[in-house]
C-alpha cells in the first residue's frame, strides 16, 4: 500500500495548516496517510557552525527519514510575514544537508490556509516556485481563504472550495495509482 505523508508545515498545536492537510488526507483512498507534527522533532536552529562542530543533528535525521519513507506528501503551510514558518523551515534547512531533493522526486500536493482572504497566497507561491528543484513532482496547489468561514468540525464546508481541493486530491490519487 503506498504512504503519504500529511505534514502542517507548523509548530501550532492548533494548526489550521495541519486540519486542513488532514482533511486533505482523508480524502484519499487505498493508501496509508501518516501525520507527521513538527512537535515531534526537536531540533536545534540549523546553522553551519554547529553542522561542522556536531554533525547533523539526530532529530534531523528521524524527520529525513519519516519523510522518505512516503510515496507522496500533502504539505499545508502556514505563512508568517509571507513566508515559511520558522519551526518549517529549521525543519526543512536540516533535511536538506541530508538529501538536497528533500522530497525525493515524489508527487507533492501544496497547501496553504488562513483565516484572511489571501489563504496563504505568498508562502503557497514560495513552495511551488521552490519545491520542485528539491525533489518535489509538483502535482498541484490549493489555497483556501477565510479559513474559519469555509472549515469547520474536520472538513471543508463550503462546497465549491471543497470540489476544488478534491480536483487537486484527484490528481495526486492519479499519480499514486
Amino acid at each position: 500500500m503506498k504512504k503519504v505523508i500529511v505534514l502542517g508545515a507548523s509548530n501550532s498545536k492548533t494548526s489550521i495548516n495541519k486540519q486542513l492537510a488532514i482533511y486533505a488526507g482523508s480524502l484519499l483512498e487505498n493508501v496509508a496517510v501518516k501525520i507527521l507534527d513538527l512537535n515531534d522533532y526537536q531540533l536545534p536552529i540549523y546553522g553551519m557552525d554547529l553542522e561542522n562542530e556536531a554533525g547533523i543533528h539526530p532529530e534531523a535525521e528521524k524527520f529525513n527519514n519519516d519523510l522518505q519513507e512516503a510515496d507522496a506528501y500533502i504539505v499545508s503551510f502556514a505563512e508568517h510575514n509571507g513566508t515559511y514558518t520558522v519551526a518549517f523551515k529549521n525543519a526543512y534547512d536540516w533535511a536538506s544537508r541530508i538529501n538536497a531533493k528533500v522530497w525525493g522526486d515524489k508527487p507533492f500536493l501544496a497547501l496553504a490556509t488562513s483565516p484572511g482572504i489571501r489563504g496563504g497566497a505568498s508562502v503557497l507561491q514560495a513552495a511551488v516556485d521552490r519545491f520542485p528543484f528539491m525533489g518535489a513532482q509538483l502535482i498541484g496547489s490549493f489555497s483556501l481563504p477565510s479559513f474559519y468561514d469555509n472549515f469547520n468540525e474536520g472538513r471543508l464546508i463550503n462546497t465549491e472550495w471543497d470540489e476544488k481541493l478534491r480536483k487537486e486530491i484527484d490528481g495526486l490519487q492519479q499519480a499514486l495509482n
